[in-house]
């Protein structure tokens, strides 16, 4: 991300945060009924954060440099950031070399055959491990087969940001397909703030910007998201709807990748169709034995 670029995606972070506070909800007089922008106004949101209109200005209009924590903390608290939106405003502040919390970097390289070892252990929940782009550098054999659909295409590792804005078997695969595109995009954008310069996270950006519309759309408004643990509905095409929980993690070993592991209680019509799940992917890996022990043979 060069400088204009960061400015750029300042300006309009900030701006797009700003738009949507009225000022009944920040607890401010709404003098006029003819107000000619959306959201607070610049001086109110200056106001707010105890800082001079110029300064927050310089702010708005991508200069986050010299800003100090408190500073920052003061904006947060005025724009109402959630706790992603906050991660993603202090890591905007570090790339204009701000004094903001500071952030592990994420590792790099292969993936440590403990952590394979790991995911294998986990026998009766999907799990795998993403990185930031939502690469799913490993998985297990239930994960593999619950994302059977995502696996399809031939490019490694599978990135699941792909699969929902570009092939499209996503929408019938997620039931909740619209959100799952903002929750993507969200994401992405989080990950952008952390790792500009990331030439592969650069890459997919322009690949999806490049190709789906409705990426297009998510990427400008510029939300951005947090994903420790929700709810997740898939309609998997072999044994059907699937009400998945689930539970997201760092991995304290490896920074920058998470482990994601899917459940569902006791009892209920999702644990059978896990059980089920289970059956066919150990089926299928007889089968895939059995015809590697054919080709082996010259048969």
């Amino acid at each position: 991300m060069g400088t204009t670029d960061l400015r750029t995606e300042i300006r309009d972070f900030l701006s797009t945060r700003r738009a949507r506070i009225t000022p009944e909800q920040a607890g401010l007089p709404a003098y006029g009924g003819n107000r000619r922008v959306k959201g607070l106004r610049r001086e109110e949101v200056a106001m707010l954060a105890g800082v001079s209109v110029d300064y927050y200005v310089r702010m708005e209009r991508g200069s986050l440099a010299g800003a100090s924590e408190s500073v920052l903390d003061a904006l947060a608290e005025a724009l109402r950031l959630d706790e992603a939106e906050r991660s993603h405003l202090y890591a905007l502040a570090r790339k204009c070399g701000a004094r903001g919390p500071r952030r592990r970097q994420p590792t790099s390289g292969a993936i440590r055959p403990g952590i394979q070892q790991m995911l294998d252990a986990i026998t009766d929940a999907p799990a795998w491990v993403r990185n930031g782009r939502h690469d799913l550098v490993a998985m297990n054999s239930l994960g593999r087969a619950l994302y059977a659909p995502v696996l399809t295409d031939d490019r490694r590792p599978p990135n699941t940001c792909r699969f929902v804005y570009l092939d499209p078997a996503a929408p019938d695969f997620f039931v909740d397909y619209e959100r799952v595109a903002n929750d993507a995009a969200a994401m992405l954008r989080l990950e952008a703030g952390r790792n500009p310069h990331d030439p592969d996270l650069i890459a997919l950006v322009g690949e999806l910007s490049t190709r789906s519309e409705l990426f297009r759309t998510r990427w400008a408004s510029h939300d951005v998201q947090l994903f420790r643990s929700g709810h997740k509905r898939l309609r998997h095409p072999v044994v059907g709807q699937l009400d998945l929980d689930f539970e997201s993690m760092e991995i304290a070993s490896a920074p920058g990748l998470h482990l994601n592991v899917y459940t569902a209680p006791a009892g209920s019509p999702t644990a059978d169709g896990l059980r089920l799940l289970a059956s066919w992917a150990a089926s299928q890996q007889q089968v895939d034995s059995a015809s590697d022990a054919v080709a082996g043979t010259g048969a």
